[in-house]
């Protein structure tokens, strides 16, 4: 499909959501501003929606809306498909659709691109057509073309990713104001930063789909999200942000994807980071991720990862670019390679430190109790301090620090921990990241 030299480049916007409507009105408002940075007018030629009469935050030409998605993937007027719709299905058949009808793609949809971008990247390098997917990780917050050209010179090895803007709100109340995570998460959805169901964010579904995406472009190798070792952060109690200041740490839900050798690395799990390194201190709803380059060496990222505005600025900027390729007559300007073999490791080939947090009988003879399972499962302590006691109960909590041990081995020794007699219960296990120095 030929565009000629002076014709408008014609969008059709899959989703009038709070995202789409702020695409929309960018597209409107902005569109004289747009033609002079193209060189082309980006032309808003049908949107689709689901309800025909409801009011709408965007004021948008006769005839622009549609409840019929072939009036716009099917539609041999139209150049790109920008999709908004959110979920897999049936953006992804939606999407597909565009490219076998020879349309380009802007999408924002973090979960059709985790577990499915590769296969879509594919299928839009086969029909010599582009596919553009900023928004769909850190929001405004440059990432997908930095990762895809920018830095493509680069062996990147580490990242190291805050990638959930709701977790990082809440885990921020929590160590700012010591309230529990029930308070803090109220307090985010009042203000609009969580949603009524927030299980994707507490979780770490959402932060799982975007460290899937962001270590496949790293490592030449698709990541799913299955691959993703993940754990959420519905167990933080306030205590554990009060000792871990004490110890030195922040407490961050942490998105790492790493190289082991010819192995990748990638979880996500609520993480002691030591508190003066500035991914440490980024708060509240705001995202960072942290990189290491053979090359670059270490570089962060931060910004607003989520909101209509930040948003829409990343799939507005995507358009540009796109519009760019479509002028000059190019596609697929740095291919994604998905070459290199990699395996993703399981959890007895990775090693961490630990930080545990266990109320036990308080009685002699419970920390060699302790240590002998550390001992058994290979794993050693670090550190140990009781905290607190009950005397009512005749019990004390206990705060534990473990020298780096094999992760599959630290999960044994936690289950043997539960079930020794003296143990109550075992409040809290967290991972400690000791990154290198920002220098």
């Amino acid at each position: 499909m030929a565009i000629m030299a002076n014709e408008p480049i014609q969008i059709g916007l899959l989703g009038l959501g709070t995202v789409g409507s702020g695409v929309a009105n960018v597209l409107l408002e902005k569109a004289t501003q747009l033609e002079v940075t193209i060189g082309r007018r980006l032309k808003l030629n049908k949107v689709l929606i689901r309800d025909q009469s409801k009011p709408r935050n965007v004021r948008l030409p006769e005839g622009t809306l549609t409840t019929d998605p072939n009036d716009i993937v099917g539609n041999p007027d139209i150049d790109v498909v920008v999709e908004l719709l959110g979920g897999i299905d049936p953006a992804r058949s939606l999407m597909e659709t565009a490219l076998h009808q020879g349309k380009h793609l802007v999408t924002a949809n973090k979960e059709v691109m985790a577990y499915h971008g590769a296969q879509l990247l594919g299928l839009a390098a086969d029909k010599r057509r582009d596919l553009f997917f900023e928004a769909s990780v850190g929001g405004g917050i440059p990432l997908i073309g930095p990762f895809r050209q920018n830095l493509a010179a680069n062996e990147i090895t580490e990242i190291h990713a805050i990638i959930n803007g709701t977790t990082n709100y809440i885990l921020s109340k929590m160590s700012q104001t010591k309230t529990d995570l029930r308070t803090a998460l109220g307090n985010a959805q009042e203000l609009g930063f969580a949603e009524p169901d927030p299980t994707n964010d507490i979780d770490g579904h959402d932060a799982a789909y975007k460290i899937a995406i962001l270590a496949t472009l790293a490592f030449g190798t698709p990541v799913l999200p299955e691959d993703v070792e993940r754990e959420g952060i519905g167990l933080l109690s306030p205590i554990d942000f009060s000792y871990a200041a004490e110890l030195g740490y922040a407490i961050k839900l942490l998105g790492v994807a790493r190289l082991r050798g010819q192995g990748i690395e990638v979880g996500v799990y609520p993480t002691l980071l030591t508190d003066d390194f500035l991914i440490s201190q980024v708060h509240g709803v705001d995202n960072a991720v942290r990189i290491k380059g053979d090359l670059l060496g270490r570089a962060l990222f931060v910004g607003k990862g989520a909101g209509p505005k930040p948003t829409a600025s990343a799939i507005i900027a995507d358009l540009i670019d796109l519009a760019h390729n479509i002028k000059v007559g190019a596609h697929a300007r740095v291919p994604v390679r998905f070459d290199l073999g990699r395996k993703v490791l399981a959890e007895d080939q990775l090693r961490s430190r630990y930080y545990l947090r266990l109320w036990v009988s308080d009685q002699p003879g419970v920390l060699a109790q302790i240590a002998q399972v550390f001992a058994d499962a290979g794993a050693s302590i670090a550190a140990v301090t009781q905290k607190e006691t009950d005397p009512d109960a005749r019990t004390a909590e206990l705060v534990i620090l473990s020298h780096e041990t094999n992760c599959g081995a630290m999960r044994t020794a936690v289950h043997k921990l539960a079930e020794l007699d003296s143990t109550e219960r075992v409040a809290s296990v967290l991972r400690v990241e000791d990154l290198e120095d920002d220098e």
